[in-house]
């Protein structure tokens, strides 16, 4: 986990193989940035990316990703300055790497440059990294450095190697110590005696020792706020833009969008005008994603943006979820705002330690000085009818909720999407936070709300600068206080359609709380939306288990003493064909827990 800002080593978790995608991001973004300059660019021209791992780490699926991906743009003439080097020491913990193995793994991968050394020998391996590197920073191509070590002692502290390993293979490893065969090479050359090398091994361990003395002074974090100051990064100026021009929106959007903004739309079309807004405002935004350039996204959402924006900017990745969130995190370290997009919410699960133990974690274990902003788009919940079962419409979010410091925001409908979106690459930008933005794909294309052809679920756009809604902002529909449905997404839509048929067939005004931001939870404007309601209900489309409908049903029961009761679906994973929706809550079933939570009413009586 040690890292230099003044010398651009991020910072490295534990986790076998994670940092190899961001460093093919990296690399890309040191390319890109020739053509694309952001205001916060941290790479020179002239830089490369260089990652390293061991021959153990090579197997990796990670680790394959990524030089697969590397190779993969290569191959196709784009810029990609980056070395890889394995240090390959024959072993991983306890498992030995078969004689042959990393030179026939790194030797046949398309499109990288294979370069092998003998790491016991410092001169070869200089001349042999400094060729390597020349070429790749002339070239930008990516080259793979496999240099031959040896390993001393165990794998770590608490590994006696001595279990798993004879005496001989120990002594023989112990032999060929590459200080000691550093120590002969000298000698032999003429450039040191005996003496100079035990001097100059002596002084280092002096410096060492002085060195530990002096850190072992250095302020201890003592409380939880001092450990979790760094969770979320330090904000940064950012140049004003004023918006795109008026010249620049007619141009690129056409006159047919331009037409169109003035008429309601539904959610994938707001959405797709405010990425190009955004795009038009902020030259360092780049979509990244599984066929979001020319085909638009598998919904239509980023149609026609590579169009308007060029292919270095509406990148068509190739099918692997780990590149994609490791090519947005190697350009938000070099001061790209990304939106890579995730096709579908279950396909995160594939890559998901990419947020959780890479981006998340970066300030961190950084102390704030390193950031990688993004805004992943993402796909997800279910309702949607006929196509994909549990794959296509994972109801699920317990897996960005727990970690530390990124932003969920989850809209209903378009027009709170554009503004949320909005927000998103603001809190991306100038706070340089990790943001995921899951998008409701049953309501992407929905219009009506409660009955076919009543256009209830259409929103005009809103033009930039128009309005806004902030980190932790909630919506509010109706002020009735014989109950409060919170919800968001789907839930919000179906509570709406429950909140006619309360007050019209039993009497009972409800307003609608819509969340709108899943993660930080935003508890206090939550609890003073509800706070003149006599009941809570909440209406999560999440499974029962791991679900919002937890820490909401904690939060009433710590701070009020208003009686509150859940809807969720069921701990189910989704159906395909007619019973897509039997898991998940409906209106009927929002209308029946709101009466057992407050009681029959009619609309006659009111009571």
């Amino acid at each position: 986990m040690l890292g230099s800002k003044a010398l651009s080593i991020p910072p490295q978790t534990s986790t076998i193989a994670s940092h190899l995608p961001k460093a093919v991001g990296a690399a890309y973004s040191i390319g890109l940035s020739r053509r694309l300059r952001p205001e916060h660019l941290a790479y020179p021209d002239d830089a490369l990316a260089m990652c390293s791992f061991g021959d153990a780490s090579l197997n990796h699926s990670t680790a394959q990703g990524a030089l697969n991906t590397a190779g993969w743009t290569s191959y196709q003439g784009i810029a990609l300055p980056l070395l890889f080097v394995c240090e390959d020491n024959g072993i991983g913990i306890s498992v030995k790497t078969p004689d042959g193995w990393v030179a026939a793994n790194l030797s046949q991968c398309p499109g990288l440059r294979y370069v092998a050394c003998n790491g016991l020998d410092v001169v070869a391996t200089y001349a042999a990294t400094r060729e390597t590197a020349e070429w790749v920073r002339r070239r930008r191509r990516p080259a793979a450095l496999h240099m031959s070590c040896v390993r001393l002692y165990g794998h770590a502290g608490p590994d006696a190697q001595q279990v798993y390993l004879s005496k001989e293979e120990i002594e023989a490893a112990e032999a060929n110590d590459p200080l000691l065969h550093t120590a002969r090479r000298l000698i032999e050359e003429g450039i040191c005696s005996a003496d100079d090398i035990l001097a100059i091994y002596d002084e280092t361990g002096e410096r060492a020792a002085r060195v530990a003395e002096d850190a072992v002074t250095r302020p201890k974090l003592k409380t939880a706020a001092d450990v979790m100051a760094s969770i979320v990064p330090p904000a940064r100026t950012c140049a004003p833009t004023n918006g795109p021009s008026a010249e620049a929106r007619a141009e690129t959007f056409g006159a047919p969008d331009m037409r169109a903004m003035a008429e309601p739309q539904h959610m994938a079309k707001l959405i797709n005008m405010a990425l190009t807004d955004l795009m038009l405002e902020h030259r360092e935004i780049v979509l990244a994603g599984e066929d979001v350039g020319r085909k638009g996204g598998v919904y239509g959402v980023t149609q026609r943006l590579q169009q308007r924006f060029g292919p270095h900017r509406v990148i068509d990745t190739l099918l692997d979820e780990q590149s994609i969130l490791g090519l947005a995190i190697g350009m938000g370290q070099n001061g790209f705002t990304p939106i890579p997009e995730i096709q579908f919410l279950a396909y995160l699960h594939n890559a998901e330690d990419q947020i959780r133990g890479e981006a998340a974690t970066l300030p961190f274990f950084s102390s704030g000085q390193f950031a990688n902003p993004m805004v992943v788009r993402i796909a997800g919940l279910g309702y949607q009818r006929g196509f994909g079962g549990h794959f296509h419409n994972d109801n699920s979010l317990a897996v960005l909720r727990d970690i530390p410091g990124i932003v969920v925001a989850c809209p209903s409908n378009g027009y709170d999407a554009a503004l949320m979106l909005r927000e998103c690459v603001r809190l991306a930008r100038e706070e340089q936070r990790v943001v995921v933005f899951v998008e409701p794909i049953a309501l992407y294309m929905t219009r009506d709300l409660h009955e076919a052809g009543d256009g209830g679920w259409t929103r005009t756009y809103p033009a930039p600068g128009e309005a806004a809604i902030g980190l932790g902002e909630v919506g509010v529909e109706g002020d009735g206080e014989d109950l409060a449905i919170v919800s968001y997404a789907n839930g919000f839509h179906l509570s709406l359609q429950a909140q006619k048929v309360l007050a019209e067939q039993h009497g009972l005004n409800a307003r609608i709380i819509d969340m709108r931001w899943i993660a930080p939870l935003p508890q206090q404007a939550i609890l003073d939306a509800t706070a003149n309601c006599k009941k809570v209900l909440i209406v999560d489309e999440c499974r029962r288990t791991g679900s919002q409908s937890e820490a909401l049903m904690t939060l009433f029961n710590e701070r009020t003493r208003q009686p509150v009761s859940r809807l969720t679906a069921e701990d189910c994973f989704i159906a395909t064909g007619p019973a897509y929706a039997a898991t998940l809550p409906s209106r009927d079933a929002i209308v029946q827990a709101a009466l057992r939570l407050s009681g029959p009413r009619t609309a006659a009586s009111g009571a």
